[in-house]
């Protein structure tokens, strides 16, 4: 009777926001942040919100899930949730693991180490989960002869694949040159405009600077890449031509680390002699840079290409 009594005084505004809320996670079927569930609900405030979320994940309707620094909620797929909880102890252990893990796996072996059991008994609950299409096996660049394990449904964080640098685990070093030349033809073709239309050397050098993410919709205009590029991704484009040394960086006020850093074409003074036009002798992550470490001279773009010189 009390149970009953409770749902009865449960107000109508907690069950339509509740509804709602699932509305919204099949709308968003990658999940949906803090930010977009403020969007959609500015009359609701943050007691009303944590309140319908926390009902929603204790009665297992909604998945929380951490998507790089961000908090994400997504829709359980209810299926995944019911086959799941077909097996028996040892298959639901290995399978929260796996989800613990989210979208950057985890290894065979922390599985073993985390449920303490035989390889054996290990590998055939993941032979039986991948046939239930709960998990999935993906290839790292980290190791390329080793498979993590993830949810069936996620997406592989960019620490697994290498993002849009790597394609079946192999660096795309043509397409990172393809990138890097472009780049560096739309700053010089801003930078010629500029010493074409203006007279003081002042007002050259600043119309020169163009924005990073004025680079980043050219690339896209370009079409050159088979995937959808970021803004980040041409950040890191643009770093590797300023080290070397054919852009400079600027940093402006403003809001976001983006919309900041505005770049521009450059030509050195004097030609770099000596150490200097060696990769290393301008290397920033030159500390950083051994065997096995996560830079390595063995698979360093630039020091190939320097001794191909």
């Amino acid at each position: 009777m009390a149970t009953s009594g409770s749902i009865k005084e449960e107000p109508n505004e907690a069950i339509d926001l509740e509804k709602r809320f699932i509305e919204l996670c099949q709308t968003y079927t990658d999940g949906i942040t803090d930010a977009i569930i403020q969007q959609e609900f500015p009359q609701c405030n943050a007691n009303q919100r944590v309140t319908a979320i926390n009902r929603l994940l204790s009665t297992g309707k909604v998945d929380l899930l951490k998507r790089g620094s961000s908090l994400v909620y997504k829709l359980k797929d209810p299926d995944a949730a019911s086959q799941a909880k077909g097996g028996d102890n040892q298959e639901k252990l290995v399978y929260q693991i796996i989800k613990d893990a989210s979208n950057k796996g985890i290894w065979i072996r922390d599985i073993r180490y985390k449920c303490n059991l035989l390889l054996t008994q290990v590998n055939k609950i993941l032979k039986n989960l991948e046939s239930k299409k709960l998990i999935k096996a993906v290839k790292s660049v980290a190791a390329s002869k080793k498979k993590v394990y993830m949810l069936y449904n996620l997406e592989p964080d960019r620490t697994v694949t290498g993002g849009a640098w790597y394609s079946d685990q192999d660096f795309e070093s043509e397409f990172v040159e393809v990138l890097n030349q472009q780049c560096f033809k739309y700053l010089e073709q801003k930078a010629t405009l500029a010493r074409e239309n203006q007279i003081d050397p002042i007002a050259q050098r600043n119309a020169a600077f163009t924005s990073l993410s004025d680079v980043w919709k050219y690339i896209s205009e370009l079409g050159i890449s088979k995937v959808q590029l970021s803004v980040d991704d041409i950040e890191t484009i643009m770093d590797t031509l300023i080290y070397d040394g054919k852009v400079e960086r600027s940093m402006t006020a403003g809001s976001g680390e983006a919309s900041s850093k505005l770049y521009r074409a450059m030509k050195p003074l004097v030609p770099t002699t000596g150490l200097m036009r060696m990769p290393c002798g301008s290397c920033p992550v030159f500390d950083q840079c051994f065997e096995g470490g996560p830079v390595s001279p063995t698979n360093c773009v630039y020091m190939k290409e320097w001794l191909e010189i």
